[in-house]
């Protein structure tokens, strides 16, 4: 990857680890439904012009329920999953628990797809979730919060595992930003009426706004469309390692602004976590053949 592109890499990596600190913020005052609704509209405004612009709309009708599934489980369902979890669980555990995403995608995949899975696979989807149950197990037994919010972030990333061979069967020929702008159309309309019903009784305040406007603009818009271009210029198999840097800006981040602080068993289990997806993914084998 070039300077450029790992610049890129780096700058997607702030941007969306920074994207659980504005759900951290903003959630308790928005409450959770509205506060993807917000995401979603404004992530629309900002991508629909270059998907006009690329002559995508046209495809978006012809895919019209593949990319309405997208909607729902690439981001309705699973942003509305980390909102709740967000207001439980400190922004850098989420950071962490949203890394598991590719190894749900590993197991839908034996499920779904019936992909086979290697023994370093495997033995990576042990190593993960063992992180998944060591941080789990520090958090409810230190009595901070319960299962729930554990489990809901926990889904939110099955769901992403689901959209992802959703796309690989349905649409690997579709041009990526016309499934991203199509998806975050579909979640608009899918969460509208939740939205309407769940409205905050005071206007949130000022800082909400501008936390929940950067998740909309930043963590979503603009995230999606450097995202293209790392695929485009870089590779998918290289604009997918910014999972790698999330993690660890979440948590920068969420020690900086919010004042975290993350305990050694929670930082051992995101270590195996990681580890975990790195096994499952064949990251650490192309390493060693690169080496």
């Amino acid at each position: 990857m070039s300077a450029r592109g790992t610049f890129a890499l780096v700058i997607l990596g702030a941007i969306w680890g920074g994207s659980f600190i504005f759900m951290r913020v903003a959630a308790p005052e928005f409450g959770v439904f509205a506060l993807v609704e917000v995401r979603t509209v404004m992530a629309t405004l900002i991508m629909l012009p270059f998907l006009l612009a690329a002559g995508g709309w046209r495809d978006i009708r012809a895919h019209g329920w593949k990319i309405a599934f997208i909607g729902l489980t690439n981001t309705a369902i699973p942003f509305v999953l980390f909102n709740y979890s967000s207001l439980y669980l400190e922004a850098g555990i989420n950071a962490i628990l949203n890394a598991t995403a590719p190894m749900f995608g590993a197991l839908v995949a034996l499920l779904w797809l019936g992909d086979k899975l290697r023994l370093s696979s495997l033995a990576g989807l042990l190593t993960g979730f063992t992180g998944v149950v060591v941080l789990s197990a520090h958090k409810t037994g230190s009595g901070d919060v319960s299962i729930v919010p554990i489990l809901a972030a926990c889904s939110a990333t099955a769901c992403y595992g689901v959209a992802a061979c959703a796309m690989k069967k349905w649409l690997s020929g579709v041009r990526p930003l016309v499934v991203a702008t199509g998806s975050q159309i579909w979640a608009s309309l899918f969460l509208l009426p939740f939205s309407l019903a769940t409205l905050p009784e005071a206007m949130p305040s000022a800082i909400a706004w501008v936390n929940a406007l950067a998740l909309a603009a930043g963590g979503t818009g603009i995230a999606y469309l450097l995202y293209f271009h790392l695929i485009a210029s870089a590779g998918p198999a290289k604009a997918i390692s910014v999972g790698y840097l999330v993690p660890l800006f979440g948590i920068i981040w969420g020690i900086l602004f919010l004042n975290e602080t993350l305990s050694l068993q929670t930082m051992t289990g995101g270590v195996l976590i990681l580890f975990g997806v790195a096994l499952t993914t064949g990251v650490l084998a192309r390493l060693r053949k690169a080496g």
